[in-house]
């Protein structure tokens, strides 16, 4: 129980580094462009120490669950010409972007420092077949064959594979890579009709197929698969809004911080070593990170991409009119948008505490 309590807490500070990166994106940036900071905060709450540099103060709060850049004029109004309002667009688009890019430079970084520590990678190539899947052999695959998409979806890593053929029905269309001919297998009879198993007498049907041949590991294959990795996790913040949207995933399937927490305890609690578990726990939190930067820019009010949005339909409103757009507008529907957000977050938050209750 400590060492789920002690992950709980590792957690917590991973987190909230996280979004003092995101915030830290926003403060360096609005530096560089002679953006007014009158307060860049590591936490939130009380303050424990604040310093004063320049026209900024510097500051570190009570709880390590994040922080904030406050620039003059962001929130009221202001005659200020250093004031964010007062910026151009290019300016303005580029500080609230740099937040979201920051997360996703963690991310990218900390998948490269694991993937650093590996000797071989496992690819997405064929390596046999199971008794009883002859038929893909007649169909057109063989050993080698180098999995390149998988209905319409670019196969990078193994892991790719396993994802998009478990999502798949059973005739898939499957592009391979054959000595250096990429093949089109159209409509492919993948079905689950291969018969195993386990020791405890439970069958289970699999598609028949065996692949992740191994590839040693060179710098350039690292800082390769460290890219499509992050590009992974970008494709599965897409798949999981898509499963919301369409209804194969529900509000069960959501996670808030409290959620995302318990996962990190449990994780260190069932790895075994304290390697593995700082592995496990370092990578997920690698998409989070870029799971943060996807969702910060969408266009949804009280996020980054919000704000992004009402900038493009303020500059195109301009340019049809010659007048401003009236930033009452947009602070009405942040205040509506924030709203709604903190009530999802509460419903998401509540749904964890009973999910942790087993109800």
């Amino acid at each position: 129980m400590l060492q789920y309590f002690l992950y709980i807490l590792i957690a917590i500070i991973l987190f909230g580094v996280l979004i003092a990166v995101h915030e830290f994106g926003h403060f360096i940036s609005a530096k560089l462009l002679g953006v007014k900071v009158n307060e860049f905060s590591i936490g939130m709450g009380p303050r424990l120490l604040h310093k004063t540099k320049g026209e900024t103060e510097y500051s570190l709060r009570l709880f390590p669950i994040g922080g904030f850049c406050a620039m003059e004029g962001e929130d009221e109004a202001t005659d200020d010409p250093r004031s964010f309002e007062c910026q151009a667009a290019w300016k303005k688009f580029i500080i609230l972007v740099a937040g979201a890019f920051m997360n996703f430079v963690a991310g990218v970084l900390i998948i490269l420092v694991l993937f650093s520590q590996a000797t071989a990678f496992f690819t997405p190539v064929v390596t046999g077949f199971m008794e009883g899947a002859e038929h893909l052999v007649q169909g057109g695959l063989q050993e080698g064959d180098r999995f390149y998409r998988i209905d319409g979806h670019r196969i990078y890593l193994m892991t790719d594979a396993s994802l998009f053929l478990d999502r798949a029905g059973d005739t898939v269309d499957v592009e391979i890579v054959r000595e250096g001919e990429h093949i089109l297998l159209k409509d492919f009879d993948f079905a689950r009709k291969v018969p195993v198993t386990n020791e405890q007498g439970q069958t289970t049907y699999k598609r028949g197929i065996y692949f992740g041949a191994v590839e040693k590991a060179t710098p350039w294959l690292i800082l390769k698969n460290t890219w499509y990795q992050a590009i992974d996790c970008v494709r599965l913040v897409w798949m999981s809004l898509g499963d919301l949207i369409t209804g194969a995933a529900g509000l069960r399937d959501l996670s808030g911080p409290i959620g995302i927490v318990d996962a990190v305890g449990t994780m260190g609690t069932q790895a075994q070593s304290t390697g593995d578990a700082l592995y496990s726990v370092f990578s997920f939190m690698s998409l989070i990170a870029i799971n943060l930067a996807v969702m910060n820019l969408l266009p949804i009010p009280a996020l980054d991409g919000g704000r992004i949005f009402f900038l493009i339909v303020g500059g195109l409103f301009k340019l049809i009119t010659r007048k401003k757009l009236n930033p009452k507008y947009e602070s009405w529907v942040n205040v509506a948008g924030f709203a709604l957000l903190m009530g999802l977050m509460v419903v998401v938050a509540v749904s964890d505490v009973l999910k942790l209750a087993g109800v």
